[in-house]
């Protein structure tokens, strides 16, 4: 075995050396080159160019809940992920903790083991039970288990083709110059050899930690936990990024816990004052306080540090990576304040205004859209220069295609339209907040009814789409709904001067702060992850974004739909002309949009006549390019390229044509295949079509029309957030009504549930009575 790691090692020292290969890695794209040390990184996202990074393991990390012995599911996670980035180019150290855990557990086995001999040999009874075990002295525990920690971390990392150094050190060996240099000119030969050190202090040896002398300026740090040795060592190695990893989440502004406890994405220095510290972890010898001061020592010295949960089991596999990926993760320590507020004080700020603003009157709200309308055309030559820059850049960097460009520009005439658009949307406000849906009298005198109320805080995520910012801003304020935006950075300018109009326009009643424009750094994945802000994601974009924004928002409900695979049946009763305008307007006038056609469903009479030839050739003209289906293709001699899935939204000038022989089929390869978005039937024969619509479970069903007519201003809407599949809440194009929700309201005199009890004398009456509208204020019979 022995033999084998040495050959393994061997084998690593015989590759490039890891500065060589970071650089490889950084000519191909995969990794930044390396920076000059001494300045910390300013934002999250600049730690993907960390390059040397320094891991630090705590105590609760390291040790299994009864601190006796290793938790060696989580050191396999935690060593896969340094492994991994190691492998990727960058320079990997360790500080970790456990040796007195692991000696603890071995010391306390032998003391058993010794101690039921002895008793057994004198008493013949078996009195494991009563045997006490001694106090186990640190020191001894440590130097009785480094050695098991060492040999358990080389096993682990020996299965990622790793190897690793162990090294040991006290105080000392950083206040003595020679010692520091030599223990400096180790780790970067080592660093240079693609060795991941791993380092401890020599808790066998370590003397007492000097008082008041820790953490007192660049050049002098007491190494009294492992919290300041990787603080001091990140320094003296000039290292990128320190990660702290502990059995918190990050740092909170009051100890975790507590009610009003709030978890700090960043923290700055000059927000020491604002923090009040709990108690030390279960384990170890440093608390958050500790951590906080080596963290500020390191960002002194140059270094980034991000404190961190190492033992949540559902993100201990990937808390490292995510955290070097610049995912929102514990707390950032930086020296950058930003000059705007943090999106969670962005969203507790919405959702502050936007109470007030369910609070308001509806002709008030109405009156903000209005004047968010007029603001359209007033200033359309601010929008439409800014508007420009975006097409420009956008055109430079050739990052968009055509339709994505095309959905991005705005002119005059599109903002008419849009300001037409609120102007519909400010009508159908009048009567949406406070409506009353139901009203039942219980009881004499206890009457319920049930209201709607909007949603809370919306976050709407667009892309390459400024004219959506308006639209969704006039439905959040008719709906008394908080919102969220964040727009795509091809948009910035035209979505700032855009998001400055609807603040302006919400100042006519005080409520500026209910639209909230989210800057581009911030993450769409780490926007999804507030779940206790946010009450509902709308995604609006491209089929990936969907999915993706599906996948991240865990706790959080999201509207929309993930594709867009749309059918067209042409039923043997169908009207050629109907046919041929439905099917080009469904596939032709919009193909990149949700709502186009993307699979042709024809019956099998129809085939060898003049309809299909008819259908064929204006696809052709179009051209569109076709794919066919499996039974389609059965019917071919020489047949287009044969589709790879029935599943496919092209989002282009291409289709599926498939063959089903009845319109019975045609439902059940729509529930099979489909998105639950829009179909179509086109026939003459009104049963048909009238069992077709029944049956067929889609969010938009139509007969002889096309299926671009699922969209909310088509619908009469005013405007839609987007097109939704799910089973519950709102479906299809979501406009107002889709944003509300409800609640129950119940008026008594004094009654209790006590009264309506087998003994009481009360009865329910449940008595429906006319619905009211209920408006802030006063209620008026409608």
């Amino acid at each position: 075995m022995y033999l084998q790691k040495m050959f393994s090692c061997s084998q690593l020292l015989a590759r490039p050396n890891a500065l060589q290969t970071f650089k490889r890695a950084a000519s191909k794209g995969k990794m930044p080159l390396a920076r000059a040390h001494g300045k910390s990184f300013a934002h999250r996202s600049d730690l993907r160019q960390a390059k040397r990074i320094v891991v630090k393991l705590g105590s609760a990390v390291v040790t299994r809940g009864d601190e006796c012995g290793l938790a060696l599911g989580r050191l396999a996670s935690i060593v896969e992920q340094v492994a991994m980035l190691q492998n990727q180019g960058r320079e990997m150290m360790i500080v970790t903790s456990g040796a007195v855990a692991f000696g603890k557990q071995r010391l306390r086995h032998e003391i058993l083991l010794s101690q039921s001999v002895r008793q057994a040999l004198h008493s013949g009874q078996n009195q494991l039970k009563d045997m006490s075990l001694p106090v186990l002295e640190a020191r001894a525990c440590a130097a009785a288990g480094q050695s098991g920690l060492m040999a358990l971390y080389e096993a682990m990392f020996t299965q990622y083709s790793t190897c690793t150094a162990q090294i040991l050190v006290t105080n000392l060996d950083f206040h003595d110059d020679q010692k520091r240099r030599n223990l400096n000119s180790t780790l970067h030969e080592l660093l240079r050899m693609n060795i991941v050190p791993i380092i401890n202090t020599n808790d066998a040896v370590v003397p007492p930690p000097e008082p008041n002398s820790d953490l007192q300026g660049v050049n002098v740090i007491s190494i009294k936990d492992n919290d300041s040795l990787a603080a001091r060592l990140a320094v003296e190695m000039r290292a990128d990024l320190l990660i702290a990893l502990s059995d918190v989440e990050g740092l909170y502004d009051s100890p975790p816990g507590s009610d009003d406890a709030k978890l700090l994405d960043t923290f700055y220095p000059g927000d020491q004052h604002s923090i009040t510290y709990g108690t030390k972890s279960r384990v170890g010898i440093g608390g958050m306080e500790a951590k906080v001061k080596a963290a500020l020592w390191a960002l002194q010295g140059g270094t980034s540090v991000v404190i961190a949960n190492g033992t949540h089991p559902k993100v201990t596999g990937h808390v490292i990576t995510d955290i070097v990926e610049g995912k929102k993760v514990g707390t950032f320590f930086s020296e950058v304040k930003p000059a705007g507020p943090t999106v969670e004080q962005q969203t507790e700020m919405a959702r502050s205004a936007g109470r007030t603003l369910a609070s308001l009157e509806p002709e008030q709200r109405s009156e903000i859209i209005c004047a968010l309308a007029d603001l359209l055309t007033e200033r359309k030559d601010e929008i439409l220069s800014a508007n420009k820059k975006d097409m420009e850049h956008a055109a430079s960097t050739g990052r968009l295609s055509p339709a994505l460009l095309k959905r991005l520009s705005l002119s005059s005439s599109k903002l008419n339209s849009l300001s037409i658009g609120l102007r519909q949307i400010a009508v159908s406000s009048q009567d949406s907040v406070g409506r009353v849906l139901r009203r039942t009298r219980v009881a004499n005198n206890l009457e319920l009814e049930q209201i709607t109320v909007p949603i809370g805080v919306l976050l709407v995520i667009f892309e390459s789409r400024p004219d959506c910012l308006p639209q969704v801003s006039a439905l959040a304020i008719a709906s008394g709904n908080a919102l969220l935006l964040k727009g795509g950075k091809e948009a910035a300018n035209t979505n700032r001067i855009l998001h400055e109009l609807a603040q302006e326009a919400l100042s006519i009643h005080g409520v500026k702060d209910a639209i909230q424009l989210v800057s581009t750094r911030e993450e769409v994945e780490d926007l999804c992850r507030l779940e206790k802000m946010i009450d509902l994601i709308i995604p609006r974009g491209s089929s990936q974004l969907v999915r993706d924004i599906q996948r991240a928002a865990k706790g959080i409900p999201v509207l929309g739909h993930s594709e867009g695979i749309c059918h067209v049946y042409v039923d043997h009763e169908a009207s050629v002309d109907k046919a041929i305008k439905i099917i080009r307007d469904s596939k032709c006038d919009y193909p990149a949009a949700c709502n186009a056609m993307e699979t042709l469903l024809v019956h099998r009479e129809l085939l060898r006549t003049p309809l299909f030839d008819q259908i064929i050739d204006m696809l052709r003209t179009e051209h569109v390019k076709i794919h066919a289906g499996p039974k389609f293709a059965s019917y071919l001699t020489f047949s287009p390229s044969e589709v790879k899935s029935l599943r496919t939204e092209y989002g282009d000038l291409e289709c599926c044509i498939e063959v089903v022989d009845s319109m019975q089929e045609a439902v059940d390869h729509i529930h099979k295949y489909g998105s639950s978005h829009t179909d179509v039937i086109v026939t003459e024969n009104e049963d048909t079509a009238e069992q077709f619509l029944q049956q067929l479970d889609s969010a938009c069903v139509f007969w002889n029309a096309s299926s671009r007519f699922a969209d909310g201003y088509r619908f009469g809407l005013g405007a839609e957030v987007g097109i939704s599949t799910a089973r519950i809440h709102a479906r299809g194009p979501v406009g107002l009504e889709g944003l509300l929700t409800t609640k129950w309201v119940l008026r008594g005199e004094g009654h209790t549930a006590a009264d309506f009890s087998e003994q009481g004398s009360m009865t329910y009456l449940h008595e429906n009575l006319p619905v009211a509208q209920v408006l802030p204020g006063r209620r008026t019979t409608s």
